[in-house]
């Protein structure tokens, strides 16, 4: 599987009225707006496309293009072909629970589009 090249960053200030999965044009956004770093980040894109990172920092955020995403067979998302419809977050929190963050076009509200 290809790791996911994503860029983690702190995020100054709270955000905490933007949801943790939001979409940014080509680009997916995720947030940990906890106190605590996860590691073992997975996330997945419809249920087929996957991207990991090592770690998020407490307050920090991942931001991936959506071309980033990769099937297990190498096929990438092609954001001119497919919109996102659902998002699944997966972690383990610094004392070794787990962490879910899900979105679903079909249960939730709109996925929120940064910077509109």
């Amino acid at each position: 599987m290809l790791a996911l090249a994503v860029f983690a960053a702190f995020v100054a200030g709270c955000r905490t009225e933007l949801p943790p999965i939001r979409q940014r044009g080509a680009w997916l956004v995720v947030e940990n707006q906890t106190s605590t770093e996860w590691k073992n980040v997975s996330v997945t894109l419809n249920a087929y496309y996957r991207g990991v990172s090592p770690a998020l920092a407490a307050g920090g955020r991942l931001e991936a293009p959506l071309s980033n995403f990769v099937t297990g067979l190498g096929q990438r998302f092609n954001t001119a072909r497919e919109h996102i419809s659902r998002v699944e977050v997966r972690a383990t929190d610094a004392a070794g629970k787990p962490v879910a963050l899900d979105w679903d076009e079909k249960t939730g509200p709109p996925l929120v589009q940064e910077g509109r």
